[in-house]
């Protein structure tokens, strides 16, 4: 097992001091000792930082990472939680496909108002009932006149 110092994990991982020290008080990872004053860590804390930082790009928390290794440090992926997280990320992407989907039709719409365009008008309703993200307060509906103004 090779020893490494704290500054050569900084350097081979790009993950700041700082954040290894508050990794290792959240018991994510351990050192191995000290060299002065220096922490030493074993060369497999790389790949523990890699694991720590999938699970971040995934959306887990880091309690939810630490839950994933037993006490002496086995991984022990919980399938489950994946698979939630995998729905919420599902959820997510139809939102913003929905909301992508929606901002260019409004860039591209002929209407000569959007409030006239039904597609705008549907996106607008779906909006307002929270199918898009954040729930907003439900719109009460206003007629356009020809003329562009409200009534």
């Amino acid at each position: 097992m090779t020893v490494l110092d704290i500054a050569e994990v900084v350097r081979r991982s790009g993950v700041p001091a700082s954040t290894l020290r508050f990794y290792e008080e959240k018991g994510l990872i351990r050192s191995s000792g000290r060299q002065g004053l220096r922490r030493q860590f074993a060369d497999n804390v790389l790949e523990r930082l890699a694991l720590i930082a999938l699970g971040r790009a995934s959306g887990l928390t880091l309690d939810e990472i630490g839950g994933m290794f037993t006490p002496d440090g086995v991984l022990a992926i919980d399938r489950p939680l994946l698979l939630r997280k995998a729905d919420d990320l599902d959820r997510t992407i139809r939102q913003l496909s929905a909301l992508r989907d929606g901002l260019r039709h409004a860039a591209r719409c002929r209407a000569p108002s959007h409030l006239e365009c039904p597609t705008f008008r549907r996106n607008l309703h779906a909006a307002a009932q929270g199918a898009l993200g954040e729930t907003v307060p439900p719109l009460r509906r206003r007629v356009i006149n020809r003329k562009g103004t409200g009534r």
